[in-house]
């Protein structure tokens, strides 16, 4: 998933005056009715340039202010905002022990933790069935239709594929299953054995998920593998599970798949999932080839689907999920029915008002546990999933056809998971729109902005703002979103403050790993803090263990800090075939429960939130003793408007850090030409004059930041090439690959320490 190339140009390209002026002024000139009445106190959260008529602005001000002081009380009242107030303000978790340490439990399930939605549904089939059975005639699988395609030659010389698509086609509930009892039923037929192990090396689609339905319902062990993964990480995987059938695209065969066959020996049956072209390429040493809809007819013969089904229990393995490698070869995390269960439980719990009348956009990669535990979610409830990808999600993505509609609108979707890089990314174009406004339509922009996060930062919503000024901001993503779900990396309290005022919906923040099925915690609507992660599940529970060496302690003033565990039925079984590492990482505690060493630093705030504060790999030691985070240094310089992404690197020979900058495209361009450097793009990105005046920029980012000057890069490269899955640099979730960055980058670390 290529969201430099893709996804990125999502905001990057749209053509977003964010509100036409006349719209604006009529916000104005209706003195912000609708809206919850406050002083305008915070101006300065967005800075606006004294270039505009003062008295004008006193104006403004007044007339919001007034507006403010006659309607607070009766607006108060009416719209039931105390209420929310007293949800966001009280205690979400505390301590069952008392000790500052843990474990800390959320207040509504202190007593014991929860491990399923429905009484009597403890596997994935029983759920997936329980759903078909309640919503047998509701939507719930839709793929696009494509009318057509063509090539389309850009400015810079390359050809991007352009499509036209049509309506979504929909699967029902009932449709969907009975599709899933036969593709099941067939590979069956094609010699696949319950409790077996099975691969999907498969891009995110309608099928991905059928078909791992197939998976659960007759016991099959799925084994999930990005689609971005490398050779030889691919045939680790194959070969570690040691898989006879693997369920693959049209185009991930003939690209990687199939020029590392005669490295998976074992493998006999590829399944590919596109009904279109049914003409299948012929394959070396043997291997069979079939079309899914081919399996999934011979499933349906009566002699086939005749065949008793052995059904799973909640203790047998379900997925053997491969991480993303971010740390080395993927290791395959093996998760039971039950372990789902419960993350999907705890997850659902955090979804206010969640029912069959939501519909959920899926574009992330299936194989990454936040996405399928998202949509195992959706199908709990009976919502229904439309399927994108990065390339064609918004009108202005790169395989959009100029004049035609993508995805979201389309869709109009109400949930969406999504992860920081994409926020990163929308944010800082949209913003890159606004500073190309006129002088008034800026200044009227930054106005509602700013009142709007007044009225956030308090709990408030501002309707009439919504609808006149962040209408089409809000449009990106198809008008509906109700609840946008951020996990996979920290999110910037920026970027959460924007998407909360432009995308007019709660953020909720999420904390959890492949270790845990994704779960652990989740940020409630209702809180509009930012810069934590929320209460735990009511299906987990969280330990700080002191850290000695990084100085965090549970006994640290003012908020007990401490290296995270986390326990509940959703920490999964352990390693695929690693037992070293579950002794490591894993452990049972004495009255059975199950836990996990994360690695994160976290610390618990009063009302029982989780903030966290760092990572233990993330932590370097310098030549004169004081510890990096690298990880704390990354996030504050993502938030300069030059930086796309950054990698801080530490050298604990050295006494300084050094870093490795994507730098945004406009920005950069801008900047060479103030400094009146002329060439090409990779030209402009060598240039030293460049570098430092980029260096200038980020250390004054990093000093309004609060990092100490030892944390603070003192040499920079910038990088031509965007990092994205397919160079290998970032995982699926655009966390950062640092030992490929550092052999990516091993020539620039010895120039950059080496004082050349």
């Amino acid at each position: 998933m290529d969201l430099t190339t893709t996804g990125v140009n999502i905001p990057h390209k749209t053509s977003c005056s964010l509100q036409p002026l006349q719209q604006i002024k009529t916000l104005v000139t209706s003195a912000v009715s609708s809206c919850p009445p406050w002083p305008l106190t915070s101006f300065s959260k967005m800075k606006l340039k004294e270039d505009m008529n003062p008295l004008l602005l006193q104006v403004l001000r007044s007339v919001v202010w007034v507006y403010s002081a006659i309607t607070f009380l009766p607006w108060y009242f009416i719209s039931g905002a105390g209420a929310n107030l007293e949800r966001a303000r009280r205690v979400k978790a505390r301590s069952i022990s008392g000790n500052p340490a843990g474990p800390y439990r959320v207040t509504n399930s202190l007593d014991k933790l929860v491990s399923w939605l429905y009484p009597g549904v403890d596997t994935l089939d029983k759920m997936f069935e329980y759903a078909s059975r309640k919503f047998p005639e509701r939507p719930c699988l839709g793929m696009r239709e494509v009318l057509s395609e063509e090539d389309e030659l850009q400015p810079n010389g390359k050809v991007f594929k352009k499509v036209i698509l049509g309506d979504y086609n929909w699967l029902s509930y009932e449709e969907t299953y009975q599709a899933a009892k036969c593709f099941g039923s067939g590979l069956v037929a094609l010699g696949q054995k319950p409790q077996q192990n099975i691969a999907i090396f498969c891009e995110t689609r309608a099928e991905w998920l059928m078909a791992a339905q197939a998976c659960f319902m007759y016991n099959f062990r799925l084994v999930t593998l990005y689609a971005t993964l490398g050779p030889t990480a691919i045939a680790h995987g194959l070969n570690e599970t040691e898989v006879t059938h693997i369920i693959t695209s049209k185009d991930l065969l003939q690209t990687r798949l199939k020029a590392i066959l005669y490295d998976v020996p074992r493998l006999q049956f590829i399944i590919v999932v596109d009904s279109k072209p049914t003409k299948l390429p012929d394959m070396p040493r043997g291997v069979v080839v079939h079309n899914m809809d081919t399996v999934m007819e011979m499933g349906s013969r009566p002699e086939n689907i005749a065949v008793e089904i052995k059904q799973p229990v909640a203790s047998d393995i379900a997925v053997i999920m491969y991480t993303s490698g971010s740390t080395g070869i993927p290791k395959g995390v093996m998760i039971s029915h039950s372990n789902i269960i419960a993350g999907v439980t705890g997850m659902a719990e955090r979804i206010p008002n969640l029912n069959e009348t939501d519909t959920y956009i899926g574009y992330l990669p299936l194989a990454h546990v936040l996405e399928l535990s998202a949509e195992l979610v959706c199908i709990s409830h009976g919502c229904r999933i439309g399927y994108s990808s990065p390339h064609t999600l918004a009108d202005q993505s790169t395989k959009i056809k100029k004049g035609s509609k993508g995805d979201a609108t389309v869709l109009k979707p109400t949930l969406m998971a999504s992860v920081p890089e994409i926020m990163d990314r929308i944010y800082k174009n949209v913003m890159t729109k606004v500073e190309e406004m006129s002088k008034f339509q800026k200044t009227l922009f930054v106005l509602a902005y700013n009142y709007k996060l007044e009225q956030v930062s308090k709990g408030y919503s501002t309707p009439l703002c919504d609808r006149f000024v962040f209408k089409r901001v809000r449009a990106l993503l198809g008008e509906n979103i109700r609840l946008l779900l951020s996990g996979g990396a920290p999110l910037s309290p920026a970027t959460q403050r924007f998407m909360n005022i432009c995308m007019c919906c709660p953020v909720g923040q999420g904390y959890g790993l492949t270790e845990t099925c994704g779960a652990g915690t989740i940020s409630e609507a209702w809180d509009y803090s930012t810069g934590r992660v929320g209460a735990p599940l009511v299906c987990s529970e969280f330990t700080l263990k002191d850290w000695e060496e990084g100085g965090y302690y549970s006994t640290d003033k003012p908020n007990p800090r401490g290296e995270i565990l986390i326990g509940g039925p959703n920490v999964t079984m352990g390693y695929y075939n690693n037992e070293q590492k579950n002794c490591e990482d894993f452990f049972v505690d004495e009255t059975g429960q199950r836990w996990f060493c994360t690695g994160d630093i976290g610390e618990f705030h009063p009302d029982g939130c989780l903030k966290i504060v760092d990572r233990k790999k993330d932590m370097v030691k310098l030549q004169a003793g004081e510890f990096v985070s690298l990880g704390k240094v990354e996030a504050v310089l993502k938030n300069c408007p030059l930086v796309d992404n950054i990698c801080a690197y530490a050298n604990s020979d050295y006494s300084y850090v050094i870093s490795f900058v994507v730098p945004n495209h406009k920005q950069l361009v801008a900047l060479a030409e103030q400094n009146q450097v002329t060439g090409t793009w990779e030209e402009i990105c060598n240039s030293p004059q460049l570098e430092k005046e980029v260096l200038h920029i980020i250390t004054e980012v990093a000093v309004t930041g609060k990092l100490e000057r030892f944390e603070i890069p003192k040499k920079i490269r910038l990088s031509a090439e965007p990092w994205t899955p397919e160079t290998g640099l970032v995982t699926d979730a655009f966390k950062l690959k640092r030992k490929e960055l550092k052999t990516h980058y091993q020539e620039d670390i010895e120039r950059m320490y080496g004082g050349k």
